[in-house]
């Protein structure tokens, strides 16, 4: 036996990698240090990876980014006190995008709790609904395994009845001192760390179910046919793409769904759901979570249109009963809702979809040269990535946006990771390191320059830490170019209200990330036009880098108003 915080820790540990997380990151403390101490003899050892952070938001964020892009547990370990507030925004992100992410909170003792101890607070709960299980871990709890199956069965979705989604879990260990090993603690330390890679090599794919899985239902001749479409929202996955083709259906994929490829993949399908066309659809079958487009949400609340989810499993992003679509627990059940698609009815959407493709690219070709534009930027990022296998990390704002407006389907799509459980811009960076940590792939992240700003610590490495094949490409329009494709940016364009809304909306600043990025010690380059962004994308992604890329903000407003014209649906 070790000492007995330590002993705690590593029993802690060895549950963990036992349900299949096998990897780990650390922000430094001192009441986590028997968390640390257990953790680097397991990476020792090869039973956990284990990574350090300084920053405990960027730690759990890049937890968050492993969780995601490989569908296994990932764990953050921080100490006690306002280290464990920073966790907030990245167990939101997973609880709402059914992330299995573990927090391991070290804490006080029950008896230095509310005595005014350094760095103590109110842990146990602390992240409130947002965690399918939190478990308050005391030094007087000898049975280890036992207290911390029902939340690691919560963490995959796999707790009795199976009732709820996966997504994070709290583990919050109370440590007494002392918080180091002694002298004679370091040989059975590593013993055990050797029975545990043994352990982790034999421990059964804890990913969580998904709406992906399932084989491909076509529909009996029984179910008719109808102008049916199939909306693949946030992670609904390539089952989507093969059921829309099996059914012969029109596709409207979200980047993040996965599904973007494949016959019947429309691309820039938001600008023809108003078009005499779009105003045919009679049923849509949602997949996964729509995130993206007014005009897709207002397709699915539009009279006259029934609509339908295929959810196999529970999910986290609605409360049952606050949506209109009706629940599917099956394929099977989703092929006799839609029915194959009517005469013709896939055909016209392909030569649209077609047709509103071409349209952009010739009007983002057509841009005056040395000034690109974000879908342009998408557009080749997108290709670049399916070219080269690169995962594709889509911030949130307008980089998702215009992705989803030029990437082009084709026969394969890139390996999309976004945060679209609340879309929010924080931790991105760090996520798309998390999912080349994980994966083990090259990821290119587009990200605008406020998110990068907001993350922009997560480029900081420790010496000797694992560094990740990371492109960071920032399209830089001096501040939130999102809000000028909203309201907000209709009224900027009154005299009464343009300061208001540039100071509070746009944002502006003058930051110079190639400084930024020097003082990281990560190379920066900029790319001034399409042939430049060109000749960056072309070679592979080694170690970490930031491709920024300037476009015009102001301009924002009115080049999506000649999109939308150049587009002009198309005729019934």
């Amino acid at each position: 036996m070790t000492t007995p915080s330590l002993d705690t820790a590593r029993a802690v540990l060895e549950e963990l990698v036992g349900s299949g997380m096998r990897h780990l990151v650390v922000a430094p403390g001192s009441r986590s240090a028997p968390l640390a101490y257990a953790a680097a003899a397991a990476h020792a050892a090869g039973a956990l990876e284990v990574h350090v952070r300084v920053d405990e938001r960027g730690a759990a964020f890049t937890a968050l980014g492993i969780a995601r892009a490989t569908g296994r547990p990932a764990g953050v370990v921080t100490t006690s006190g306002t280290a464990v507030g920073n966790l907030l925004p990245a167990v939101m992100e997973a609880d709402h995008a059914e992330v299995p992410l573990v927090v391991l909170s070290a804490d006080r003792p029950p008896e230095l709790r509310g005595t005014g101890a350094n760095q103590t607070t109110r842990q146990p709960g602390i992240f409130g609904g947002h965690v399918r299980a939190a478990l308050d871990l005391l030094p007087e709890d000898r049975d280890v395994p036992a207290r911390l199956a029902g939340p690691l069965a919560a963490l995959t979705g796999r707790g009795p009845g199976g009732a709820r989604p996966a997504g994070p879990v709290q583990l919050n260990v109370a440590l007494r001192e002392p918080l180091h090993p002694a002298p004679e603690d370091s040989a059975e330390l590593a013993g055990r760390a050797r029975r545990l890679a043994a352990r982790a090599e034999t421990a059964p794919d804890p990913a969580p179910r998904a709406v992906a899985a399932g084989p491909v239902v076509a529909p009996s001749p029984a179910a008719g046919q109808a102008r049916s479409v199939v909306v693949a929202g946030d992670g609904a996955g390539p089952a989507a793409a093969r059921f829309a083709e099996a059914c012969g259906l029109p596709l409207f994929a979200e980047p993040s769904s996965n599904a973007r490829s494949g016959p019947q993949a429309v691309g820039a399908y938001r600008l023809l759901l108003e078009a005499p066309l779009g105003r045919r659809i009679e049923r849509v079958l949602l997949a996964g979570r729509p995130t993206l487009s007014r005009p897709v949400a207002a397709l699915l609340a539009r009279a006259g249109v029934a609509t339908a989810a295929v959810q196999p499993g529970p999910v986290a992003w609605y409360d049952p009963g606050r949506r209109r679509e009706r629940v599917l627990g099956s394929w099977a059940e989703a092929a006799a809702f839609t029915g194959r698609g009517a005469p013709g009815w896939a055909a016209a959407w392909r030569e649209a979809g077609g047709a509103a493709d071409g349209a952009v690219a010739r009007l983002l070709a057509a841009e005056p040269p040395g000034r690109p534009t974000g879908p342009a930027v998408a557009a080749a990022l997108w290709e670049a990535c399916r070219q080269d296998g690169a995962v594709l990390v889509a911030g949130s704002s307008n980089p998702v946006r215009d992705l989803d407006l030029a990437a082009r389907p084709g026969p394969v799509s890139p390996l999309v990771v976004a945060n679209r459980g609340l879309a929010g811009i924080d931790g991105t960076v760090a996520t798309a390191a998390g999912a080349a940590l994980g994966t083990g792939r090259p990821v290119r992240a587009l990200v605008g320059d406020l998110t990068f700003l907001h993350d922009a610590s997560s480029l900081l490495l420790g010496a000797g830490e694992r560094e990740p094949d990371l492109q960071v490409l920032v399209l830089n329009d001096g501040g939130g170019g999102i809000f000028a494709t909203l309201e907000h940016g209709a009224l900027g364009e009154q005299q009464e209200y343009r300061d208001v809304v540039e100071r509070f909306f746009g944002t502006p600043h003058e930051a110079r990330l190639d400084a930024l990025c020097a003082g990281y010690g990560v190379p920066h380059r900029r790319a001034d036009s399409l042939p430049e962004l060109a000749a960056a994308l072309a070679g592979p992604v080694r170690g970490r880098s930031v491709l920024e890329v300037r476009v015009d903000r102001r301009e924002l407003r009115a080049l999506h108003a000649r999109i939308r014209a150049a587009v002009a649906g198309p005729a019934d």
